[in-house]
């Protein structure tokens, strides 16, 4: 009976072990997914502002008009005094 316990023991930390590695390799995914779309963007816009100009121009527009909306509508949080 000693035996079985020991085993589904060692079962449950091979488990966990194989939950903790999931969750590296997930966090890296994530983390080269992330850089992978913010590296297509930034070239996209480079693209695109040399091929349409005005194009561009929009978009920034329209980016940095979000921008200053979420800006002044986000809830601030002040940094509490020392």
């Amino acid at each position: 009976m000693e035996r079985i316990a020991q085993l589904l023991d060692d079962l449950d930390d091979l488990v966990a072990a194989i939950g903790l590695i999931g969750e590296r390799i997930r966090r890296f995914v994530q983390l080269l997914l992330s850089a992978c779309l913010g590296l297509g963007l930034q070239i996209g816009g480079i693209l695109l502002g040399l091929t349409h100009p005005p194009l561009a121009l929009a978009a920034a527009i329209l980016m940095f008009v979000t921008l200053l909306y979420r800006s002044v509508t986000a809830p601030h949080v002040h940094p509490e005094p020392v």
